[in-house]
């Protein structure tokens, strides 16, 4: 029997009050896993007790709500964190999500299509089209993300960074400063980011810098620092938490960054935290490679103060 248990990257729904999204994908299941991953969607609103979990299957109609775990292995392949956003900055944007999901248009028995879509990966990016502040961006691997769901064969890109052509989803290109360079043909996609460094191939996925990675921080850890900590946004770490983002750029601050540069167009909150910061575990999720560097973009939404 497949293994579709817990793979514990997400904590108890009751352990934390605030709102969450999040994207996960794995490998998809038989010989389709060498070329392409499943991806889903999982939403708590504030508050929420329990998760919700979103999937497109071939099986049965489509749209799947709660039919797994919501970071559940597929079919034995343990997910990865594609997309992460928690609190304030997640709570707006469910609506908008859940729109997208009870509007989708292929919902009926029949309507899904492993190749070249509406699939899994369709879906998902009909979903983080709807939410451009998540400037999400799904593998090269997630076959079907390029099959145009609402008729339109040229647009704008879900990060509203870029702009896209596909012909019915069999051939395609995209060109983006959050997706880089891509060429779809016949659902393979080859290209580049220039961003962080890295060619995209049919099948491998990313090669080189990674865009996000599972990283776990200690729990209840207090990190004290003696100035501003800056805290980045979605486009930097991936969706990170804000606490997670913020001891992330504790740890690097202290190691001699101290000069990030802030546009003054974004609005900035100023929060005392008292003595250093505290993380529990429920705070610990992917966190960007690129985290250092990313210190000085110009995309930062929120300044902490922390006193030591």
């Amino acid at each position: 029997m497949a293994d579709r248990s817990s793979a514990g990257l997400l904590p108890a729904a009751t352990s934390s009050p605030d709102a969450m999204i999040r994207v996960f994908a794995a490998r998809t299941v038989r010989w389709r896993g060498i070329f392409a991953v499943h991806t889903w969607i999982v939403v708590k609103e504030k508050g929420a007790t329990s998760y919700t979990r979103y999937d497109y299957t071939a099986w049965g109609e489509p749209i799947r709500t709660n039919g797994f775990a919501p970071d559940g292995r597929w079919f034995g392949a343990v997910p990865e964190t594609v997309v992460a956003l928690d609190g304030e900055l997640a709570e707006p944007l469910i609506p908008k999500i859940r729109y997208v999901i009870e509007n989708f248009r292929f919902r009926s028995y029949g309507d899904y299509s492993a190749w070249p879509g509406p699939n899994s990966n369709t879906f998902v990016q009909a979903a983080l089209d709807s939410v451009p502040a998540l400037r999400a961006v799904l593998p090269p691997t997630a076959i079907g993300k390029d099959f145009p769901y609402n008729g339109r064969w040229i647009g704008v890109t879900s990060s509203a960074t870029g702009v896209y052509v596909s012909l019915a989803g069999y051939l395609g290109m995209t060109v983006g400063w959050l997706e880089g360079f891509e060429i779809n043909f016949f659902g393979a996609v080859l290209g580049f980011d220039v961003r962080r460094p890295a060619l995209k191939l049919p099948g491998i996925g990313r090669f080189g810098v990674t865009a996000s990675t599972s990283k776990s921080l200690p729990c209840n850890s207090n990190v004290p620092v003696d100035e501003h900590v800056i805290v980045q946004t979605t486009e930097l770490f991936g969706g990170l938490s804000a606490h997670s983002r913020g001891r992330e750029v504790a740890a690097t601050r202290s190691q001699g960054l101290r000069n990030a540069q802030i546009d003054p167009k974004i609005k900035l909150v100023n929060r005392s935290l008292g003595h250093g910061i505290a993380f529990p575990c429920h705070w610990s999720q992917s966190a960007s490679l690129n985290s250092m560097s990313g210190m000085f973009d110009s995309t930062l939404s929120q300044l902490i103060t922390v006193r030591t």
